[in-house]
């Protein structure tokens, strides 16, 4: 037996019968469960939703690379004002 680490239901895995790499799925929460350890057995969720929240956050950290840019235009606009004030 092992645990489904998204929904917390008991998945019946025999260790004996299971390889590491095999996919399994959750009777409870469909989850795609991959095998990582047989002896205990371990499993780790893998999903498209786990893919599409990696693509999120490179998408967040070209948002951030942005905000970068804009600060780079603020520091020119106090040396107008600067420039201006003499």
């Amino acid at each position: 037996m092992v645990r489904c680490p998204k929904c917390a239901v008991e998945v019946d895995v025999d260790e004996d019968e299971v390889e590491e790499g095999e996919i399994l799925t959750c009777p409870e929460c469909d989850a795609e469960l991959e095998v990582v350890q047989t002896h205990p057995v371990h499993v780790n969720v893998i999903s498209d939703q786990d893919e599409d929240d990696e693509d999120d956050d490179d998408e967040d950290d070209k948002d951030d690379d942005d905000k970068d840019d804009d600060d780079d235009d603020s520091d020119d606009d106090a040396e107008d004002i600067d420039d201006k004030a003499e």
